[in-house]
């Protein structure tokens, strides 16, 4: 090859390796400008910067309108929250009042109504702490739905929360019958102990309401991503194709249509386990009792 040859392939080689390296750092202005727009969109002071024609300035404008609109969703979502909170509060505080009167003088009748009327001041009382019951567990099912109360899962044991919670039912079981029995446990698990007891004890009052004669037990297992809380009891147990539904709001099965009960309970413990990491299931056979199984997080 002549001088001129090397030259030319000299000037070639150059004239490749500068285009190389200026696409390079156009690609690497491109990737720290697009970088610098995403951190500039998390602290929430984007703009737009360049109104022309190329790709980039696309992007710009789009990022610009979706974080605009990102926003003003925000704003709104804030504002409905604001506003369930602000329901939910009056509800409870406008509520709370008259049931309480409704409760006392209800039980200054039963004390002093002839013997012939105990029986409408007993059902009355009854129909107020149903409708008392009622409105806390839509009350607690709404702020959990809404976010105002906000779970705290930490780790802990599960033993002395589970012997707590059966102890609030002891005096009902005796009252029926029925042994209350705790399984003692070591399982640990992650959980928001307050909202945890109250899935639980919900658990534990519908066995203890719906089993006519026999036992409860409460237990719980750790396994190697979670820990298993069972309340299991001898009841006369939910038909197969009810199981699925039993979670849901309002609904009752056929076997406790008779019994005391708002059908808000275990729709309740699965806003809880949900809220935390878990998940609640339910196992039965008609006859042979149930059991339901609330999965917790151990991590």
């Amino acid at each position: 090859m002549t001088r001129a040859g090397y030259g030319f392939l000299a000037v070639l080689l150059l004239a490749l390796a500068a285009l190389f390296l200026w696409d390079r750092w156009r690609k690497r202005r491109l990737l720290r400008r697009l970088d610098r727009m995403l951190d500039e969109a998390i602290r929430g002071d984007f703009r737009e910067e360049a109104f022309d024609e190329t790709l980039l300035s696309a992007v710009e404008t789009k990022l610009a309108h979706y974080l605009s609109a990102s926003a003003i969703s925000a704003v709104h979502l804030r504002e409905e929250r604001d506003k369930i909170k602000s329901l939910i509060a009056d509800i409870s505080h406008q509520t709370k009042t008259p049931i309480a009167n409704v409760l006392l003088y209800t039980q200054l009748l039963e004390e002093q109504a002839p013997e012939d009327c105990r029986a409408c001041t007993t059902a009355l009382g009854e129909q107020a702490r149903k409708l008392q019951a009622l409105i806390e567990a839509l009350v607690k099912t709404s702020r959990l739905e809404a976010g105002v109360l906000i779970l705290r899962p930490r780790p802990g044991p599960l033993g002395p929360m589970l012997e707590e919670a059966a102890g609030q039912f002891a005096p009902r079981a005796a009252e029926k019958g029925l042994e209350l029995m705790v399984t003692p446990t070591d399982a640990e698990a992650v959980f928001d102990p307050r909202w945890t007891a109250e899935a639980v004890c919900n658990l534990i009052d519908n066995a203890v309401k719906y089993t006519p004669s026999g036992r409860v037990t409460v237990s719980a297992r750790a396994y190697e991503l979670f820990a298993r809380i069972d309340v299991a009891d001898t009841g006369p147990g939910v038909k197969e194709e009810e199981l699925g539904r039993l979670f849901q709001r309002f609904y009752r099965g056929g076997a406790s249509s008779d019994a005391e009960g708002v059908g808000v309970g275990l729709y309740l413990v699965q806003q809880i386990a949900q809220g935390q990491g878990g998940y609640v299931k339910a196992f039965s056979q008609p006859g042979k009792g149930t059991k339901f199984s609330l999965f917790l997080p151990r991590n």
